[in-house]
């Protein structure tokens, strides 16, 4: 962001010519830069560095009962060529046993096709509406055990977190996760800032904010976001699509992420003059100083 805000200080025409940051201002943006994620301490980790839909171990979870579920089918059966046998002793006994072998086998591959439906809706990538409607389909699906109880694969509350349709994060999750722009501003507020670096909480605290009003936490436009935020929009979502360190998600490669930015721009989001310079000076290379 500091070689962003750097290239546009130095613009001598275009819409940028009138942009000027003195020294105290252009410190004041590298610590906004450097305190600007700040209140994500007040996030859980667990939300955080969540990678996949389901919490830790509640896909193993689902295994061990799908384990048991065929488990209990297998007893089912058994139970009923064993009953089947004394009754009537070997007469035709092979004959119906093979056929309830098949029904069995049938039963036992459907049980493993939905697991591996659940492994897929696990992952974070966007979920085909035919697929969460059949993960949703599961929690309304019982298998009979060995008693005769009826037994689910997975709950409804899981099938509603496998149905998300894209990312990893329940809606309350996502909430959650905003909140660290909320924190972040309360945070640097409660710091007697000197004069010269007294906006650091107004910018680094609408880092999440968009041109159109469709950013967070209080929606603001244009005219209310000053451009210093605006070059850190522009350089935390660069650095959020092509991170290598994030558990959560593999790093998206420059071309695309710079695609992802001019989208954004297109539709109104993100300020396009400042998207083109960061572009032009590639500040994904600089250092700053």
């Amino acid at each position: 962001m500091v070689a962003l805000a750097t290239a546009a200080d130095r613009a001598q025409d275009g819409p940028l010519r009138h942009v000027r940051f003195s020294a105290d201002e252009m410190r004041e943006i590298r610590y906004a830069s450097l305190l600007h994620d700040f209140g994500k301490v007040g996030v859980r980790e667990a939300v955080l560095v969540k990678a996949k839909k389901l919490a830790t171990g509640r896909l193993e979870l689902i295994r061990q009962r799908g384990e048991l579920i065929k488990r209990g089918l297998e007893l089912r059966y058994a139970r009923r060529k064993l009953d089947r046998l004394l009754e009537r002793g070997a007469d035709e006994f092979f004959e119906t046993a093979a056929a309830w072998d098949a029904e069995l086998a049938c039963q036992l591959a459907e049980v493993d096709r939905q697991l591996a439906l659940v492994a897929e809706a696990n992952e974070p990538a966007i979920l085909p509406e035919e697929c969460g409607e059949s993960v949703r389909h599961l929690a309304l699906r019982p298998f009979p055990d060995a008693l005769g109880e009826e037994q689910l694969l997975i709950t409804p509350e899981e099938a509603r977190i496998l149905s998300i349709p894209r990312g990893s994060l329940t809606e309350q999750e996502f909430a959650e996760i905003q909140s660290h722009v909320v924190h972040t501003s309360r945070f640097l507020r409660q710091i007697p800032w000197t004069r010269e670096l007294r906006r650091i909480p107004e910018i680094a605290g609408a880092h999440h904010e968009k041109l159109d009003g469709s950013g967070y936490p209080m929606g603001k436009r244009t005219e209310d976001i000053p451009v210093q935020t605006r070059m850190m929009t522009i350089a935390d979502v660069f650095d959020a699509l092509t991170a290598t360190d994030r558990p959560y998600k593999a790093a998206v490669p420059v071309a695309a992420a710079l695609d992802i930015l001019s989208r954004e721009a297109t539709r109104g989001a993100l300020d396009a003059t400042l998207l083109d310079l960061f572009i032009a000076i590639r500040a994904w290379d600089r250092q700053s100083p």
